[in-house]
């Protein structure tokens, strides 16, 4: 008489090659999704890039806080700033000369605008660090 099914053997083959596939997929979909993020940090600069040199076209001057809404001379140029996708906290965001006021004598007359990055990130002079331990690596600065 001769059992019909599968040996051990055969099942455990079978679950190991299943296993190695889903990890490789897990792998494989844990990087799109950080290259996914990334991507929306680098459209969320660009687009307060934007509203920046809108700004200054308008005042002649960028403003010293971009933390919750870019406001420039009473006029909302970009409302609920984007944050980090992962973080939820602010991009960094530095005006410069040192101590600007856009009502006063020292006009802001550049900025830098810095996000950390997930994949391929490198080093960035000027930009220091985007929270609690993590140094920014991409750097949008005024035409």
């Amino acid at each position: 008489m001769k059992n019909k099914g599968f040996t051990l053997i055969e099942l455990l083959v079978a679950m190991t090659v299943a296993s190695v596939l889903m990890g490789l997929a897990l792998v494989s979909y844990q990087g799109a999704r950080k290259s996914a993020r990334d991507g929306k940090r680098k459209a969320d600069l660009e687009q307060i890039r934007s509203a920046l040199e809108m700004c200054r076209a308008d005042t002649g001057t960028y403003p010293t806080s971009i933390y919750n809404d870019i406001t420039c001379g009473g006029q909302t140029y970009l409302s609920g700033t984007p944050k980090d996708p992962v973080t939820n906290n602010s991009y960094a965001y530095t005006p410069s000369p040192s101590g600007c006021n856009p009502s006063g004598s020292t006009k802001c007359t550049s900025y830098t605008l810095c996000a950390a990055l997930e994949v391929g990130g490198g080093t960035v002079t000027g930009c220091g660090s985007c929270g609690t331990g993590v140094t920014c690596n991409y750097k949008v600065t005024n035409p």
